[in-house]
């Protein structure tokens, strides 16, 4: 098919052709435990200092909570020698040897307070620095990634990586971490101060940890990838939620509520298929270790009341040493949730580096072309130029083929066709928001690879068919399109667009809150909004997508009028398929299929008799 070229190529120089294509991202690959851990502690790195303070004191207050048992002990032998002294006639209890044991020992336990609320100070400011620096590096990945990953990840996958996941990781930081530590330093602790006091007993109470052990491997290891498949099976049904939350309307619309309940009971149920496997094998262990200890600790009883009865240790030592043995299987029991929590974390942490590691946009231009003098003043006229352009949303199926075209600056450019046929595509590709496959586009002679997007972009004024506001006032929604406009500039903007009036009707007018889905406003107001922040953006080149779409005729007329002035020394690109709102365009393109098959006039093209007249005479029959 011959493509229409209104000039030949300009010159100009070119600058280094973008491209190449990363690899895509490692989801569907095993989970890397080892690897995820290393990323996450590159985000605990600049809180090191915080963390070691923490950890030290967690160590600490363990150690004088360890020393405890066999503090009162002492005490306990103390009061059993002195009352064996007074039932033979030969002394009396120590009253006051046993109050200096007693304040001893809740010094100790104070200290041990004092020490363990500094920690849980500390690590809990390490967890939400490091959750902080997890969603900012969240926010910022999303501004950097190229268009074509939304186009194909959900919304409300994206948001459980931002929340859930990064919740998952914080309360590991918060608690686990210092848990970990804790039950570590008891284990030694007890260890010690038990192997001190009989190394016969120790022997007898640690023949079962092999056995609790093994059972507590064996869990983890089936555990782990149901915690995994409960990652993802949260990410789908948040997604799902969102999707049907955001589009209720055309659900309702189109009774799919029972697809819908069928959809989300298949996500559902593949979320408690995973969640209660792992629950239910995280939860065996505290159980199965219980059982465990509890054998071992029948069997220290008995043996160390042989031993007593030996005389081979005091009472007070068995006493503390049978509280070691009860308490010795909370730190096993803490050791075993820690590894099972962190199994959990490392599924959720693999999925935020997951998105952190997709592939980005490709890098701006190391000396950037300026759009503006020193001054502030725009050094853009507004030409466009189109030079064989081709491109696929995917690779293998290209939807814009070799398009050329010239654009004068200040020319107003139709373009018309069929749905599917590429309209909105050029406008995305104009604006950068995906890559070419090959080919160059030109503003001003340069390419536009050679220009920051933010640069590109603050050169266009876009007026979309589907309207979008956020959660403020009017006033504020009008801004967007200039932060730095004044009342005064905004109210003009909307006095051009014919929106004043209509804003102020509202019940507080420009300081009417808009709700976060614009729900109290009508759709055509919501696009008459979107026109005036597109007026007072004040742009080089613009873009009316179906500006007047979901709009009545009489506010049709009346907007029209209001882009007469608009467009006056703009570059503009009308996308429309109410061809009577581009009659008096300087260009009109018909596009068919990603190929230009007509460019002309209005006039021109019905002269010629072919696919736009076609497409005119479709919509209007019924008038001529």
């Amino acid at each position: 098919m011959t493509n229409t070229k209104h000039n030949p190529k300009p010159t100009m120089r070119r600058g280094p052709m973008g491209g190449g294509h990363g690899m895509r991202g490692t989801g569907e690959k095993a989970k890397d435990f080892n690897g995820t851990m290393k990323q996450l502690l590159r985000y605990i790195k600049p809180y090191s200092l915080s963390m070691f303070f923490g950890i030290l004191f967690a160590a600490v207050a363990t150690v004088m909570t360890v020393v405890g048992p066999k503090t009162l002990g002492k005490a306990t032998t103390e009061l059993a020698v002195g009352l064996h002294a007074k039932a033979v006639g030969t002394g009396g209890i120590n009253f006051g040897r046993i109050a200096e044991i007693l304040i001893f020992l809740l010094c100790l336990y104070g200290l041990s307070a004092l020490f363990n609320y500094f920690q849980h100070w500390l690590m809990a400011g390490v967890a939400q620095k490091a959750s902080y620096d997890l969603r900012k590096a969240l926010a910022e990945k999303i501004d950097r990634l190229p268009f074509k990953y939304f186009d194909g990840h959900s919304h409300g996958d994206l948001l459980s990586r931002a929340t859930n996941d990064v919740d998952t990781v914080s309360q590991t930081l918060n608690q686990s971490l210092a848990n970990i530590i804790t039950a570590m330093v008891q284990l030694i602790g007890f260890t010690i101060i038990m192997l001190s006091i009989s190394w016969e007993m120790t022997l007898m109470a640690f023949c079962v940890l092999p056995l609790s052990a093994i059972l507590v491997l064996q869990i983890v290891k089936r555990s782990q990838r149901f915690f995994a498949r409960q990652q993802a099976a949260l990410g789908a049904v948040n997604g799902h939620i969102e999707e049907m939350y955001s589009g209720h309307i055309v659900m309702k619309a189109f009774n799919g509520e029972a697809r819908s309940i069928q959809e989300f009971s298949e996500h559902n149920q593949k979320l408690y298929d995973s969640a209660w496997k792992s629950q239910f094998l995280s939860g065996m262990m505290q159980p199965l270790t219980t059982l465990i200890g509890n054998i071992g600790y029948v069997g220290v009883c008995i043996l160390g009341g042989w031993l007593t009865i030996k005389g081979a240790i005091e009472i007070g030592d068995i006493q503390a040493f049978i509280q070691y043995v009860r308490n010795f299987n909370q730190p096993i029991n803490q050791l075993s949730q820690a590894v099972n929590v962190l199994q959990s974390t490392a599924a959720a942490a693999e999925r935020v580096f997951e998105f952190l590691n997709e592939e980005e946009e490709i890098a701006e231009t190391e000396n950037p072309v300026p759009v503006r003098d020193r001054h502030g003043k725009s050094l853009i006229q507004g030409q466009v130029t189109f030079e064989n352009v081709h491109f696929g949303y995917n690779p293998d199926k290209i939807i814009i083929n070799d398009f050329s075209m010239f654009i004068n600056a200040g020319k107003r450019v139709a373009i018309v066709g069929p749905t599917g046929a590429g309209k909105t595509t050029i406008v995305k590709l104009l604006m950068r928001f995906y890559e070419l496959n090959s080919g160059t586009i030109y503003v001003d002679g340069q390419d536009i690879r050679n220009y920051r997007r933010s640069d590109l972009r603050s050169l266009f004024g876009m007026v979309l068919q589907d309207a979008w506001l956020f959660n403020g006032t009017v006033m504020e929604n009008l801004r967007y399109g200039r932060l730095d406009a004044t009342d005064q500039e905004v109210i003009a903007a909307a006095q051009a667009a014919h929106v004043d009036h209509f804003i102020r009707t509202l019940d507080h007018g420009y300081q009417t809150m808009i709700d976060g889905d614009s729900g109290n406003i009508s759709q055509g107001q919501k696009q008459l909004l979107t026109i005036a922040r597109a007026f007072l953006a004040d742009p080089k080149i613009l873009i009316l997508d179906e500006a007047t779409s979901s709009v009545d005729t009489r506010t049709e007329v009346l907007i029209q009028k209001g882009m007469e002035t608009l467009m006056k020394g703009r570059t503009s690109f009308i996308i429309a398929h109410r061809l009577s709102t581009i009659r008096d365009a300087d260009l009109i393109l018909v596009m068919k299929d990603g190929d230009i098959v007509e460019a002309g006039t209005h006039d021109s093209l019905m002269a010629d008799n072919g696919f736009y007249a076609s497409l005119y005479n479709s919509q209007f029959e019924d008038c001529e």
